[in-house]
């Protein structure tokens, strides 16, 4: 036994060494193993071995110690758990022996979690759960985790929409005072708002959209003039009748916009608001910010002005029937519209058209990818996936709303406040690359500065119909930055203009709400509550965890279908490339699926310049737009990746690469 003086140095060399201790904080990042790292603050990352790993859960803040474990190797040691940022999390319930346990969902999460007795919620196995971590795994590494709600079995109708929402934290219902303020708002509302704004509903708006579109956010109209066209668009102006900073605007906030989930859309505002008092329906008095601009006859923009105005669209038409009047096409719904609208519709095409000229000669437009529709059946689940044609009233529309959001953006530009997108073009972290793709493949356009508005844009006109040996548009396009908003105006370089923002949509973005706000506020001195740098942030956030949502949601359903391939030869272009392979999207329903570089002949390196898949041996090359005949080979279920494997290529890209590999 220890005697009183052996126990107090040993109580002192512990504290000795405790102090003596370099500890380093940082954030935990998992991996698709049972290891792990930790991002330390100071710039690099630490690896964490499994039995280390099993203690921590992605994204916990901690302080490790660094040890040596070979010559030159070293690994991370948990000292102390600082702040856990998972809290809650979905999994599937499983029973193994005596055990209930969670199987996480979560990416990162590669362990099963126990779930107490008392925290079972009745819960059966292969049922999907939305748990929260009772037990944090930091003492000994056995976490435990209790059963907030049942979600559903796996072939449930809808089980996949209810387990995205879960996943994504979403709420499918309202707060219980955002449900009141809505119920609470009725027509009277909108008379009682009607004072001091401009009577404008002799004059024939109409809305343009999907037959099935209820949350009808714009109106239009345009005249002839003596030097091109008077352009106005109306757009609904839910900020009149939902007070700031009340239950209905934080919700819309927390919610950033509305998610188009197939088959059914997760709306920003209640339904009595986005379908009904705020829409922009046919036939009845409704409140609107109204964007009056001049369109010259080059396409450029002259003076414009906004109004408070109360407006009574003439009609909701679809894309169909305006694009029908504008081919000269005759039915009895053409017939029936009045000589007014027909006369504004036939002015809004030719506004759009000149619009649409100049921005193919000043701006930068987006290419026309196709695009498909997924039809649902009764069980929730992909029928059908079909082409959605992109006519000429949908170019009209579109063509319409940048105008009068450049509008907006302009205007804004000369506040003391604003709210602005901005995209950055191409990504810095691949500057060295890029760079030497242009020197190699463009290097007339070497000088070209791609970092400014002009530059990028000019690389990006050059480069659309460059003859080359590689895909040069396609490879720049894959290495664009994300847009961002801002508070200053700052160039979007993928419209190639040097502000924007968007007001367009105020029913189903945030973004778009509060840009509203402001334009109220600086004409009318209409109340509101400014954003801050953080709920900016957090807005951003939103919108991004929206996306990732409604992609998860289609990756799962898609996979689903997938499986009704069968196994015929299918053809396709290269989409996405990766050192372990390639994405194709199918040219018959728009479904991408990968080919993994392990089922083909010989090794491939992977080219990050040219982002080209090249064979070591015989130089055969996979890259960017190359069409090729693949075959369904299955579901990754973990990932609700679909799998191919290539039957040919359908033709080689250009170069002295053998045909054959």
């Amino acid at each position: 036994m220890l005697n009183a003086d052996a126990l107090s140095q040993l109580r002192q060399l512990k504290t000795d060494i405790k102090e003596n201790k370099v500890v380093f904080a940082g954030t935990v990042k998992a991996t698709n193993g049972r290891f792990g790292f930790v991002a330390l603050d100071e710039g690099r990352d630490v690896f964490l071995p499994p039995e280390e790993m099993q203690k921590v859960l992605p994204g916990d803040r901690v302080n490790v110690t660094e040890q040596e474990v070979e010559k030159g190797k070293t690994q991370g040691v948990v000292d102390e758990l600082l702040e856990t940022r998972l809290n809650t999390f979905v999994g599937r319930y499983l029973v193994k022996g005596k055990g209930h346990f969670v199987v996480p969902e979560t990416p990162g999460i590669n362990r099963w979690i126990f779930i107490p007795p008392k925290e079972r919620m009745n819960a059966q196995p292969d049922d999907y759960i939305y748990c929260q971590i009772h037990k944090h795994p930091i003492k000994d590494g056995k976490g435990q985790a209790k059963v907030l709600r049942v979600i559903g079995k796996t072939g449930t109708p809808g089980i996949e929409r209810a387990f995205t929402l879960a996943t994504f934290d979403l709420a499918d219902t309202w707060p219980e005072a955002v449900q009141q303020q809505a119920d609470g708002l009725t027509d009277g509302d909108i008379e009682a708002r009607e004072a001091g704004r401009e009577d404008r509903t002799d004059r024939p708006y109409v809305t343009i959209d999907s037959p099935g579109t209820q949350d009808m956010d714009d109106a239009l109209l345009a005249e002839p003039n003596a030097t091109g066209w008077t352009l106005s668009i109306a757009i609904a102006d839910p900020t009149a009748v939902i007070a700031t900073d009340s239950p209905a605007e934080q919700e819309a906030f927390n919610r950033a916009t509305a998610i188009y989930f197939p088959g059914e859309p997760l709306p920003m505002l209640p339904d009595s608001l986005s379908t009904r008092l705020c829409s922009l329906m046919p036939e009845v008095k409704r409140l609107a910010l109204v964007c009056d601009l001049q369109v010259n006859n080059d396409g450029s923009l002259g003076n414009y002005s906004f109004h408070q105005a109360v407006i009574r669209s003439k009609g909701k038409l679809s894309y169909e029937l305006v694009s029908n009047l504008i081919e000269g096409r005759e039915d009895d719904d053409i017939k029936a519209l009045p000589e007014t609208v027909s006369n504004s519709l036939d002015q809004l095409h030719q506004a759009a058209t000149a619009l649409r000229k100049w921005r193919s000669e000043h701006a930068l437009l987006s290419g026309d990818r196709p695009e498909f529709r997924l039809r649902l059946d009764e069980n929730k689940r992909i029928r059908l996936i079909e082409p959605s044609v992109q006519n000429e009233a949908h170019r009209l529309v579109e063509e319409c709303m940048v105008a009068a959001n450049r509008c907006a953006a302009d205007f804004l530009s000369s506040q003391s406040a604003g709210l602005f997108i901005h995209h950055p073009g191409l990504r810095d972290d691949r500057a060295d690359n890029i760079r030497a793709l242009i020197e190699s493949h463009a290097p007339h356009l070497a000088a070209v500065d791609a970092h400014q508005a002009d530059g990028f844009r000019t690389l990006m006109k050059e480069t659309e119909t460059l003859e080359a040996e590689v895909p040069v548009k396609a490879i720049l396009s894959r290495q664009l930055a994300r847009a961002e908003l801002s508070f200053r105006p700052a160039p979007h370089h993928g419209m190639g203009l040097e502000a924007y923002t968007t007001f367009t949509s105020p029913l189903r973005k945030f973004s778009d709400f509060y840009v509203h706000r402001l334009i109220r506020a600086a004409l009318w001195d209409a109340p509101m509550k400014a954003l801050t740098a953080d709920q900016l942030e957090a807005l951003q956030a939103a919108q991004i965890r929206a996306r990732q949502a409604a992609n998860s949601l289609e990756a799962w359903l898609k996979s689903d279908f997938a499986r009704t391939l069968g196994e015929a030869p299918m053809a396709g272009i290269i989409s996405r490339t990766v050192p372990a392979g390639f994405f194709v999207r199918l040219d018959a329903n728009g479904l991408e699926g990968f080919v993994s570089c392990k089922e083909l002949e010989g090794k491939y390196s992977f080219d990050p310049v040219t982002l080209r898949l090249i064979h070591n041996k015989n130089g055969r090359i996979f890259q960017l737009e190359q069409p090729v005949m693949v075959s369904f080979a299955g579901v990754d279920d973990e990932r609700r990746q679909i799998n191919f494997t290539l039957v040919e290529a359908a033709s080689e890209p250009a170069g002295d690469s053998p045909a054959n590999g």
